[in-house]
């Protein structure tokens, strides 16, 4: 079992910035992924960013350029840092975990909301 506890988000102006950080605990495995997923209201989860322990990242064409994803493989933590927020950022961020052996499975985090409005 994996437990993740997120931080970070909450209320972000247009154009503003706002880091997200998570923590991971309990049977870690590597290689591993860890990184963000959001949802927004009436869509379905999809990727934001991804970062393996071996440093490969995987992001949405959405974010390139304004997120930022980056990791701490010895503390278990994952950061993104989010910069020139958009309303259409706004969506409940979730931390996503995955030990990379064929079988395993992901883990999710609580969610943390981040609302980007003026």
């Amino acid at each position: 079992q994996v437990q993740l506890v997120e931080s970070g988000g909450g209320l972000v102006q247009p154009g503003g910035s706002v880091r997200l950080s998570c923590a991971a605990s309990g049977s870690i495995g590597t290689p591993n992924t860890m990184g963000w997923y959001r949802q927004a209201p009436g869509k379905q989860r999809e990727l934001v960013a991804t970062k393996t322990s071996i440093g490969d990242i995987e992001s949405a064409d959405s974010v390139k350029g304004r997120f930022t994803i980056s990791r701490d493989s010895a503390k278990n933590t994952v950061s993104l840092e989010m910069r020139d927020a958009s309303p259409t950022d706004t969506a409940v961020y979730y931390c996503h975990f995955k030990t990379l052996v064929s079988g395993s499975p992901g883990y999710w985090g609580q969610g943390t909301q981040v609302t980007v409005s003026s």
